[in-house]
């Protein structure tokens, strides 16, 4: 990915994030698992990896995504846009995987997604729900 999330995670979001999320129903979207210092993002539903992206140890404290790959085989994943991806995949590990609200994040990603044809007016609790299995109050 060229575009990577500049957030730094606290050593104990680390913990977190190498615990993992599996998905409890049909409404959640993603399953998050690690090895290692590579972080997995697959899609619920189908099983399908997304997102890989490593994890290192930042500069004074905390871990950074130093690098990410995402699947660009359309009949995996729909996403083309960097930008996109990118919010994407922070969003996944904030508001899924950690559970904050991330209400710039989601913004952010409905400014994106409206960009797309037919998804201009889309509202923004249908946009989340779409992406992430998430109501736009969670």
């Amino acid at each position: 990915m060229p575009q990577l999330p500049q957030r730094i995670w606290s050593d104990e979001d680390w913990e977190w994030i190498q615990r993992g999320y599996a998905s409890r129903d049909m409404d959640e979207k993603w399953d998050v698992f690690a090895e290692g210092e590579v972080v997995f993002l697959h899609r619920s539903w189908t099983g399908y990896g997304v997102f890989a992206a490593t994890f290192a140890p930042a500069d004074g404290g905390g871990w950074r995504i130093v690098s990410a790959v995402v699947e660009r085989d359309g009949e995996r994943y729909g996403g083309t846009d960097d930008a996109y991806d990118c919010v994407m995949l922070e969003l996944v590990i904030t508001a899924i995987v950690l559970g904050e609200p991330a209400p710039e994040l989601r913004s952010k990603l409905v400014e994106l997604t409206r960009r797309k044809p037919r998804s201009a007016d889309a509202p923004a609790g249908v946009i989340q729900h779409s992406a992430l299995g998430l109501r736009s109050d969670s």
